[in-house]
């Protein structure tokens, strides 16, 4: 999702400069790409708004609690990113449900905004130390609004602990203290990580949910494919319905692995995902150029950006090897955004040159991934090339990423809204490959979709 503190893209280093692996040189080349950071670009596009987008942007301009939602691809990062140009993030932070969902947006974790932490002991005990901290409750009285993304990962017990932390800081005995509430996501997608209990605990379904009382921006036209017997499938696929258009469309899109296959491969775990990437890597001639992320930072907030950056901590390269680009293109021009494939087909010390798949030969210089605190502050950097290796990667961390080339493998799902990720991260279906498929793997949650169906969806 755009945002005022978005990536920061990184001029290049002064000629002749030269990458070596001392601790000294380490510190002099992160503090010269930092200070060289270049504004976001102001460069307006001018965009044509769908009428659902429309309709969603009237609702913005109010004071009502919303919710912006639908389907993958119908453009909530992009409505919301028009919305905020030009906002404080003091006045309106952006917070993520995950600490690697808050270093992509520019934004923080839900959980520091509101200074509940890991939540030890349970959402009343949370709440009553967060609202002890009088930088939680000095951020909180400062905002006018705040922005919940991929609120479908959010459980809704830190629901009730955040509402209840905003009351008491802000003084009103209303829903969040009388915040305005903007919840941004998709419940037919990742859901909330389990603790073990019955079921899942799902954002909406918490009385906090209720009493905040959002008005829905449903967004419904799909704007990243335009293909409208492609839509259908992914339609029934979200609502876990595997009829006989699914599994003829499924069927014809197998292709054996071993055939060959010019794009991103997904698979549910990281460890495989990896072991795929390296084996791809080795298969290329010659030896790869390695390029360390180089951290600056308090000791536990590096630890915690380590754990949670779109790169890896060694990126190894070689010409010709698949890439994936991990950052939106913020000149205006929109060459790529976050998940662009291409073929890397020159490297320099402080420059790739990329040829992307859609025809367009663009360079990447170094980039600056920070981790944010409570406050918005930078607690930690991190400074590599903005790719990784794109041979493969897991569903989780391909959400909210558009893919031009995809093979899937849909064999041993076991969350609802898997398969739908999977699927709708592709442009095309021109571009979509299925590996193996087991109708067992597309799941929905019954009581997501009846939320959806009650709204109007």
């Amino acid at each position: 999702m755009p945002r005022l503190r978005k990536h920061t893209v990184l001029t290049k280093p002064r000629a002749g400069t030269k990458v070596a692996d001392t601790e000294a040189t380490r510190k002099k080349i992160l503090k010269h790409l930092v200070s060289k950071a270049v504004q976001r670009n102001t460069e307006r596009t001018t965009v044509i708004l769908t009428p659902c987008q429309e309709q969603a942007w009237a609702l913005l301009q109010g004071n009502d609690n919303i919710f912006l939602t639908g389907a993958a691809g119908t453009g909530k990062s992009f409505l919301l990113g028009k919305y905020l140009e030009g906002k404080p993030s003091a006045l309106y932070p952006v917070v993520a449900s995950t600490g690697v969902s808050a270093i992509l947006v520019g934004g923080r974790t839900f959980h520091s905004f509101f200074g509940i932490g890991i939540m030890e002991g349970g959402a009343e005990t949370a709440a009553r130390r967060a609202c002890e901290n009088k930088r939680v409750v000095t951020r909180l009285r400062r905002a006018r609004g705040v922005v919940i993304d991929e609120i479908s990962m959010l459980p809704g017990e830190a629901l009730r602990a955040a509402d209840r932390v905003a009351r008491v800081a802000r003084g009103i005995d209303a829903p969040w203290g009388g915040l305005q509430v903007i919840a941004v996501g998709d419940f037919a997608q990742l859901p909330p990580v389990s603790d073990g209990k019955e079921g899942k605990d799902w954002a909406f379904m918490s009385e906090v949910w209720d009493e905040s009382d959002f008005s829905p921006a449903l967004l419904s036209t799909c704007v990243r494919t335009k293909e409208p017997e492609f839509l259908r499938i992914l339609n029934f696929v979200r609502e876990g319905v595997v009829n006989e258009e699914v599994t003829d469309f499924l069927n014809a899109r197998f292709l054996p692995p071993t055939l060959g296959f010019d794009g991103t491969r997904l698979f549910p775990h990281r460890a495989t995902a990896e072991a795929h990437n390296r084996r791809k890597l080795d298969e290329l001639p010659g030896m790869p150029q390695i390029f360390q992320t180089i951290y600056k930072g308090r000791e536990q907030s590096v630890t915690q950006l380590r754990r949670n950056c779109p790169v890896p901590e060694s990126l190894h390269l070689k010409k010709n090897a698949l890439v994936m680009v991990r950052k939106n293109d913020v000149s205006g021009k929109m060459r790529y955004v976050n998940g662009s494939l291409g073929t890397l087909r020159h490297i320099e010390p402080d420059c790739l040159t990329i040829a992307l798949f859609t025809g367009e030969t663009v360079e990447i210089e170094k980039t600056a991934f920070a981790l944010l605190d409570g406050n918005g502050n930078e607690t930690a950097v991190a400074v590599n090339f903005p790719v990784n290796l794109a041979w493969a990667s897991t569903i989780h961390k391909s959400q909210g990423a558009t893919l031009d080339r995809l093979m899937v493998d849909l064999s041993s799902l076991w969350e609802p809204g898997q398969a739908y990720v999977a699927l709708s991260r592709v442009r095309s279906a021109a571009g979509l490959f299925v590996e193996r498929w087991n109708p067992r793997s597309i799941i929905a949650e019954p009581q997501v979709m009846e939320y959806y169906r009650r709204m109007g969806a």
